[in-house]
């Protein structure tokens, strides 16, 4: 069951629930009324403005924002998929800015979804139908070429698990995905880079085009943070992608071609044999 503090005037002040991934908690936005920052054991997960689901406030979500803009005409429905649920925000995100489309969001943690839905209850309107169980059982359940766009943004314990990083995990989103289908990955890394290295070598493996945004001083790997790869088998905007990411309030880059090729380093694809989770943020990362 979820708790709510409350403030002056009858304000909640946050709300609080214990779910699978440990302590969860909504505080409000100081900034915008009707505004909630979700964290989980800690950590920042999600941000939801519920007055306006287009608004993303944090910087690898506006990226994701962007792709989901980008792999089809302006207001086109597309059958999305979701791997991971958070708060949501992605999937308010499509619902708003691209009207009729249908969505599947899978995410483990059934009290957190519970939560969510309670706290920060969905769009009745919106076709969203959200799942509970592993993020990958989940994706088998697709039918094949279902997915217009595939977005994965998984964490437990703010790492990736294993099983979603492999080579064999992205044959099951190419299954799900129609041919002109996009893949977009939350990726989390930190010096020296080897898994980020590792899942665009992935990547690479299995799409015949790719691009990665993140801010300039993770690809220098100076400090921990996130990348958003996407992957096709078609042409990526990347020159519109590269406008709007630096254009963005917390400017970011984009690699891709030659450069993005350089950048793996030679690492090599992963596969289920030799997964590992990501690597644990450092706790500066949530100060």
């Amino acid at each position: 069951m979820a708790k709510g503090k409350r403030r002056g005037r009858g304000t909640p002040e946050a709300v609080v629930a214990e779910v699978d991934g440990g302590p969860a908690e909504l505080l409000p936005d100081r900034e915008r009324a009707n505004a909630f920052t979700l964290l989980i054991g800690g950590a920042p997960q999600s941000h939801v403005d519920l007055d306006d689901p287009t608004y993303l406030d944090f910087s690898y979500q506006r990226r994701i924002g962007h792709a989901i803009d980008l792999c089809a005409p302006a207001r086109q429905p597309l059958n999305v998929l979701h791997l991971g649920g958070g708060a949501f925000t992605l999937a308010r995100y499509a619902a708003a800015t691209r009207p009729r489309s249908t969505q599947q969001v899978v995410e483990v943690d059934a009290p957190l979804v519970a939560f969510v839905r309670e706290s920060l209850p969905l769009d009745p309107t919106a076709r969203v139908r959200v799942r509970t169980g592993d993020a990958r059982a989940g994706l088998a359940k697709v039918p094949e070429g279902w997915a217009d766009l595939v977005i994965a943004d998984v964490f437990s314990g703010a790492r990736t698990p294993a099983h979603l990083t492999s080579v064999e995990f992205l044959d099951e989103v190419r299954r799900a995905l129609s041919p002109t289908g996009w893949y977009v990955a939350n990726l989390a890394d930190g010096p020296p880079l080897a898994h980020l290295r590792g899942q665009v070598a992935t990547a690479a493996a299995r799409f015949g085009e790719l691009a990665l945004a993140a801010d300039p001083v993770v690809f220098r790997g100076k400090r921990f943070g996130n990348a958003v790869l996407v992957a096709a088998d078609r042409e990526l905007p990347v020159a519109e992608l590269t406008r709007r990411v630096a254009s963005d309030p917390h400017p970011g880059r984009v690699e891709h071609g030659r450069a993005l090729a350089d950048f793996t380093g030679g690492a090599a694809p992963v596969t289920d044999a030799s997964a590992t989770a990501s690597p644990v943020p450092p706790p500066s990362v949530f100060r």
